[in-house]
C-alpha cells in the first residue's frame, strides 16, 4: 500500500475506535451521569438528528470546498473538541445538546471520509477495501476494549477513551491528502442537479437505503432474541464478532473477487444474501447454523454499502462526489433506519424471532430497485 493509502487506514482506524466505543457504550457513559432513561433516549434521538442534518451539510462543503481534507480536519476537531467539554458537564439538558452537537461532527465524518477516500483511491493508486477494513477491525477492538475498561474502572472510562480516539482522529485528519479541487468556476450549490438525478442515483439510493435499513431488527434486537433462546452474552458477541470479521474479510478481498464486478451487481448480491439471511434467522436456527449465517453479514451490508460507494464514485458528477455519499448516509443510517427500528421493537413485541422474516420486505423491495438499476441502459458498465 502507498502513502496515502496508509494515511487513510490510519484515519480509518483512529475514526473506528472511537465510533466502537461511541456507538454502543455512549448510553452507559450518560446513565453513569444520572441521565434517567427516558434522557438516554433524548440524547441519543439528537444526536441521530444531528447525523441527519450533518450528512447534506458535510456532503455539499466538501464538494465545494478548495482542499476536501479541511472538512475533515474541521469535522474531526469539533468532535475533538466537544467531547471534551462532556467530561465536566452534568446537567441533562447541556448533555443532550452536546450530544446533537456530537452526533452532528462525529458521525458526520462517515459520508464525506467515504467519497474523499474513494476519490484519492483512484487517484493515488491503493484499494479502497482496505483502509476500511482496518476501519471495521478497529470498531471491534474500540467494542471489545472500551467494554473491558468499563468492568474494570466504571462508566466514567468511555469518554476518556472516545476523547483520546477522537485527538488521535483530529491528527491523522491533517496528514491526509490534501484533495485540491480542480480549478475554474464553481457552479451554484443545485445546479446541475437535474444531472445527478438522472444517473440512475435515485434507484441507487433506494436500493441501498432499503437493503441497509433490514438490518434493523438485527442491530436492535438480536440479543434479546437470541437470549430468549437460551445463548447468552457472550455467545452474543462471538456471533456479532463473526459478522463484523464476515465484513472485514469482504473489503480485504473486494478489490480481488469483486473488482469486475458491476456496482449494481454488488447491489443485487446484497438484496439476495439479505433475504437469505434474514429468512433463516427468523427459523431459529441452532447455534452451529448462526455462526455461517452471520458471515452472510459480509454480503447484506458490505456487499451493498461498498456497491453504492462505486456507483456514486462511478456515476456521481464529481461535483457532487460527496453530496451523493451524504444524501446515502442520511437515508440509508438515517432516517430509513430510525424507521426500521421503531417497526422492530413492535415486531419483536408481537412475533419474537419471527421479526426477522419481516425484514425481507425492504431488503426484498431494495433488490427489485437493484435490479432495475442493473438493467438502466443509461448506466456505466
Amino acid at each position: 500500500m502507498n502513502a496515502a493509502g496508509l494515511r487513510f487506514t490510519l484515519f480509518y482506524a483512529a475514526f473506528f475506535l472511537g465510533f466502537g466505543a461511541f456507538l454502543p457504550l455512549l448510553p452507559v457513559w450518560l446513565e453513569t451521569r444520572g441521565l434517567s432513561p427516558e434522557a438516554v433516549g433524548l440524547a441519543l434521538a439528537a444526536g441521530t438528528l444531528g447525523r441527519l442534518f450533518a450528512a447534506p451539510i458535510g456532503g455539499l462543503w466538501s464538494d465545494r470546498a478548495y482542499r476536501q481534507r479541511d472538512v475533515l480536519v474541521a469535522f474531526a476537531c469539533v468532535s475533538a473538541a466537544l467531547f471534551i467539554l462532556h467530561w465536566p458537564i452534568h446537567h441533562t439538558g447541556m448533555l443532550i445538546i452536546l450530544s446533537a452537537l456530537a452526533g452532528f461532527s462525529f458521525t458526520g465524518l462517515i459520508p464525506i471520509s467515504d467519497a474523499f477516500a474513494m476519490k484519492q483511491s483512484r487517484q493515488a493508486g491503493f484499494t479502497f477495501g482496505i483502509p476500511r477494513a482496518f476501519g471495521s477491525g478497529a470498531f471491534v477492538v474500540g467494542n471489545i476494549t472500551a467494554g473491558a475498561l468499563v468492568s474494570l474502572y466504571g462508566g466514567e472510562v468511555i469518554m476518556i477513551w472516545i476523547i483520546a480516539a477522537s485527538l488521535i482522529l483530529a491528527a491523522a485528519a491533517f496528514l491526509l491528502p490534501p484533495g485540491h479541487r480542480p480549478p475554474g468556476p464553481m457552479p451554484l450549490p443545485y445546479q446541475g442537479i437535474g444531472e445527478l438525478l438522472g444517473q440512475g442515483l435515485p434507484l441507487a439510493f433506494a436500493a441501498s437505503a432499503l437493503i441497509q435499513c433490514a438490518h434493523g431488527f438485527y442491530y436492535g434486537f438480536s440479543a434479546i432474541t437470541w437470549r430468549d433462546q437460551g445463548i447468552n452474552e457472550a455467545m452474543t458477541g462471538i456471533l456479532w464478532g463473526v459478522g463484523v470479521g464476515a465484513e472485514v474479510i469482504f473489503f480485504l478481498v473486494s478489490a480481488r473477487f469483486f473488482g469486475r464486478w458491476r456496482p449494481s451487481h454488488l447491489l443485487v448480491l446484497g438484496g439476495v444474501m439479505s433475504l437469505l439471511r434474514w429468512g433463516a434467522l427468523a427459523l431459529s436456527p441452532p447455534l452451529w447454523l448462526l455462526i455461517p449465517l452471520q458471515g452472510l453479514h459480509a454480503f447484506s451490508f458490505a456487499a451493498s454499502y461498498f456497491g453504492f460507494l462505486r456507483y456514486a464514485s462511478d456515476h456521481a458528477p464529481a461535483r457532487f462526489a460527496a453530496t451523493a455519499q451524504a444524501v446515502n448516509s442520511a437515508l440509508s443510517g438515517g432516517i430509513a433506519l430510525a424507521l426500521s427500528y421503531a417497526a422492530s421493537g413492535w415486531l419483536h413485541d408481537h412475533f419474537g424471532a419471527y421479526g426477522f422474516a419481516f425484514m425481507m420486505l425492504p431488503a426484498g423491495a431494495g433488490l427489485i430497485f437493484a435490479i432495475i438499476l442493473q438493467h438502466k441502459k443509461s448506466v456505466l458498465p
